[in-house]
């Protein structure tokens, strides 16, 4: 699938890797509608971008919401969507058993609520959009949809219990699927990122970003969040790669803590 032809949803878009992927797409020719919290730095993102970008400010988790950010979408560039990227996600430090007694499950159930559920909550509502359009020439495909999961899907260290699950379920979705959509000619992926330099990250301490480059292999360092957006392009317009999870993550294994 050509960049020049798509029409994306990013969501968490406000920032972070959606933010770089955003902006990645629409350098490349593709039309990209910014999905984020109203609260979020959508709006600015957005006028970075330019013409080809539009901010919807949408809670994933909230069925209408993304129904009408599809919808506005369509409307905004005159065409079906074709691909959708979730990027949206929260995290919570929280033990199983910690000093204060068992762990909340209020935030247990708000990090699989906004990672899990929110993510399948945009695929299947833009998968049903996809899946109404015309396949696109020549390739045939009707859309892509990419996943973000974590190295923590794996390697879930001390108080990420919920992170973990919540990651590890968009891990153990994405071939089922990649499988149920197929004959809609959608194609289903996942990256799994490492340490990458968010905001978060970012705002640590020099000495405390040194320290976390050493614990990756190769290259020894954070993660760029535009290579994030270069593995989506990479997904998007190799035709062949379905059903798969990509470790992005310069060979890191996390230790427990």
């Amino acid at each position: 699938m050509s960049l020049s032809t798509v029409i994306a949803l990013v969501t968490g878009a406000g920032s972070g890797l959606g933010r770089a992927t955003a902006i990645r797409l629409a350098k490349h020719g593709a039309k990209v509608c910014i999905l984020d919290l109203e609260s979020s730095k959508g709006t600015e993102v957005q006028q970075g971008i330019g013409n080809s970008s539009v901010f919807i400010p949408t809670d994933v988790t909230n069925e209408d919401q993304v129904k009408h950010a599809i919808s506005t979408a369509e409307e905004t560039f005159g065409g079906p969507i074709n691909v959708a990227i979730n990027c949206a996600g929260i995290g919570i430090a929280e033990k199983t058993l910690g000093k204060k007694g068992a762990h909340s499950l209020a935030n247990f159930e708000k990090v699989l609520k906004v990672n899990t559920i929110g993510s399948f909550n945009v695929l299947r509502l833009a998968a049903e959009r996809m899946a109404a359009a015309e396949p696109s020439l020549p390739t045939g495909d009707r859309g892509v949809i990419i996943n973000t999961a974590s190295v923590a899907a794996y390697d879930g260290q001390i108080g990420q219990a919920a992170y973990s699950a919540s990651k590890g379920a968009i891990v153990g979705m994405t071939l089922p699927i990649a499988r149920d959509l197929s004959k809609s000619k959608i194609r289903v992926n996942t990256i799994a990122p490492g340490l990458f330099k968010t905001p978060l990250l970012a705002s640590l301490p020099q000495n405390v970003i040194e320290a976390l480059n050493m614990t990756v292999p190769y290259p020894a360092r954070l993660g760029d969040p535009d290579e994030y957006g270069q593995m989506c392009q990479s997904i998007i317009e190799n035709g062949y790669l379905n059903g798969e999870t990509i470790r992005l993550d310069g060979a890191i294994r996390m230790a427990p803590k």
